[in-house]
Parts: structure tokens; C-alpha cells; sequence
């Protein structure tokens, strides 16, 4: 008897010992992590969103992007002030337009979207949201866009305001340093 007993206590144990998670039981997703943005990972993340992006776009049979400083900018106070706003949408609190936004960081090119999101997830989850819906969607694959700006603002509490902004060279074509430096040189004689 005092054998079976210690089985069925170590049984017992044992099962009490394995954990089953709540969203097993319940069925739902698990409730998000805080998603904590250091400082110094600005340039990572935009480097990531921009890969990202373009593989999606090479997918697509359309061109890459590049990130354009002053597009970035645009996205930066946009962030920002849907934050001070408390609400994602396209204008500011000034009444400012996504094309107000990009002509006052003195883009020279023509602006073609915007997307936003207000999450608690990462730029790659936002990402992924944006591109299941389809006007987000033909935001980021506009054969037409050259250029991307991508920024976030993170209040205290973790939730992050991103934005979007893509845009196109007008009428000139920029070149690489490298394209410039070959155009200037002189030919040499023969």
C-alpha cells in the first residue's frame, strides 16, 4: 500500500509540475512583450524596415528603395506629434498634410504616401500589418517610389507611433558619389 501510495504521490508530482500556458487553454494569443526601443538603435531599425521593404518589393518585380534623410525627418516629427495628438492619422496639429510635412524638411522630390500604425509591436509586426491591407500595401510596392522615410516615436508606457513616408526624384536622376566622381573626371590624353 505505502508503495502505491508514493507512486501515485510521485505521479502527482509530477504533474504538477508541468505547466500548461493559459493561451493553450484558452485559445488566444499570448499578450504582447514590451518592445523597448534604445536610442542608439535608430539606424538599425531603419536599415531593417529598409531590407525589409525592398526583399518585399524584389518579390513584387519592383525597385528598391533608399532611405532619404529629410524623408526620415518628416516621418520623425509626424511620429511625434501623432503622439502629442494621441491618435493615429494624416494630419498634424497644426492642420499640416503629409505634403506640408515633406515640403518643410525641404524634400525636393514628389511625395506619394504614408502609412502609420499606433502598436506596441515591432517595426517588422508593423510592418506585416501594413501589407495586409491593401491600401498600406500600395503604399510600399508604388512602382513609382525612389525613396523612403521611416521613423517612430516610443512614449514611456512602450507604445510606439510609426511612420512611413516614400517619395520620388523629379525631373534629375541623383547619383552616387561614384557616378558624380566618374563624370568629373577628366578624359586622359592618349
Amino acid at each position: 500500500m505505502r508503495l502505491v501510495t508514493s507512486i501515485i504521490f510521485a505521479f502527482a508530482m509530477l504533474l504538477a509540475a508541468c505547466e500548461v500556458p493559459e493561451e493553450a487553454i484558452s485559445g488566444e494569443k499570448p499578450l504582447p512583450r514590451l518592445y523597448s526601443i534604445p536610442a542608439g538603435d535608430k539606424a538599425t531599425i531603419q536599415y531593417r524596415m529598409l531590407d525589409s521593404i525592398n526583399a518585399l518589393r524584389l518579390a513584387s518585380s519592383v525597385d528598391k528603395l533608399s532611405l532619404n534623410s529629410r524623408l526620415n525627418a518628416a516621418a520623425a516629427t509626424h511620429a511625434r506629434d501623432m503622439s502629442l495628438q494621441n491618435r493615429p492619422w494624416h494630419f498634424g496639429s497644426d492642420g499640416s498634410s503629409p505634403l506640408d510635412r515633406v515640403a518643410r524638411v525641404g524634400y525636393d522630390g514628389e511625395f506619394l504616401g504614408e502609412t502609420i500604425s499606433e502598436t506596441f509591436e515591432t517595426e517588422l509586426e508593423t510592418l506585416s500589418a501594413w501589407m495586409s491591407q491593401e491600401d498600406t500595401k500600395n503604399v510600399i510596392l508604388d512602382p513609382r517610389a525612389e525613396h523612403i522615410g521611416f521613423s517612430w516615436y516610443q512614449e514611456r508606457n512602450g507604445k510606439i507611433w510609426w511612420t512611413l513616408v516614400t517619395g520620388k526624384s523629379v525631373g534629375f536622376t541623383l547619383l552616387t558619389d561614384e557616378e558624380l566622381s566618374a563624370l568629373l573626371e577628366e578624359p586622359e590624353d592618349g
